[in-house]
């Protein structure tokens, strides 16, 4: 017999900006909650952010009388900026992203010559999650899935039958995440899909982006059976190599996303803008010709 803890109540979010998706995950009505991969809304024309998005969170989680206990990341997005300062200052929990995001932050820090002030140790968020940790939410324990390939630090997290892959899946007729951002590697991003894959058949699997090719509707829900028997990049009989050949090629062919300088000058410092300068004003740094 199902319970409350083996299938939580999931409730996601999609961002048509960013092709995101923001999940709240709990109990029931009146538990505790988790949200995991939050959007602050930046237009890239004017600079200027607003929280359209996190403001439906915010609204679903007081209408069903939620406390949120963790603001959970999978990994420092380059397609989205997060909101989680936001999220926190509104709802409380306490900000965690995979411990690897150190390594994430020196390359960063390096790339855009961020101020000497900017710590490399991941201190700007509450806590750092170490693979296979528990995660404590209300009644829910989930664990977090050390799923590296498409950066270095991502993270998926597994609450009951309920894993939020972050990017290293996407639903089967879209496949999976490029592995050419620095610390990617496509070879680990093909270890890390078979860890996930190798769940029992029946567990729900949370997308974190949707692409959807051909006009169909958006989705982010599937199943390992489902991923297993359709995924177009990583269904059974897929081998490592064919794997690694197809991402190599294909990632040679994909365009910056649109918000990547941005977010990942956002994202390594938890959502957090960088520090105002002497005017009164913070500013994003945009390097030229270096990606």
């Amino acid at each position: 017999m199902l319970t409350s803890t083996s299938r939580p109540q999931v409730h996601g979010i999609f961002d048509s900006s960013t092709w995101t998706v923001t999940y709240i995950v709990y109990e029931a009505v009146g538990s505790a909650c988790a949200i995991i991969d939050s959007v602050l809304d930046y237009d890239p024309k004017s600079g200027r952010t607003s929280h359209a998005s996190a403001d439906q969170v915010i609204a679903f989680v007081r209408e069903n009388k939620l406390q949120v206990e963790w603001i959970l990341e999978t990994h420092a997005h380059a397609d989205h900026l997060s909101a989680a300062p936001y999220l926190k200052a509104q709802l409380g929990g306490k900000t965690a992203i995979g411990d690897h995001i150190t390594e994430v932050q020196k390359v960063f820090k390096k790339i855009f010559n961020l101020e000497s002030t900017f710590k490399q140790d991941g201190s700007q968020f509450d806590h750092l999650i170490k693979e296979d940790e528990a995660i404590r939410v209300g009644n829910l324990v989930g664990r977090a899935l050390y799923v590296p390939g498409h950066t270095p630090a991502c993270m998926a997290y597994q609450f009951g039958d309920a894993v939020f892959t972050g990017d290293t899946l996407f639903m089967p007729d879209v496949g999976t995440a490029r592995c050419d951002f620095p610390g990617g590697d496509a070879k680990t991003m093909y270890a890390s899909t078979r860890k996930l894959l190798s769940l029992p058949s029946e567990t729900r699997l949370f997308m974190c982006h949707d692409y959807p090719p051909n006009n169909r509707p958006v989705n982010f829900e599937s199943t390992v059976a489902e991923q297993r028997a359709k995924n177009i990049h990583v269904h059974d009989g897929i081998t490592e190599a064919e794997f690694v050949e197809m991402r190599i090629k294909r990632d040679a062919t994909l365009e910056m996303p649109t918000l990547i300088l941005p977010a990942v000058q956002i994202n390594v410092r938890a959502g957090e803008l960088p520090p105002v300068e002497s005017n009164g004003v913070s500013y994003i740094k945009i390097p030229l010709n270096q990606f």
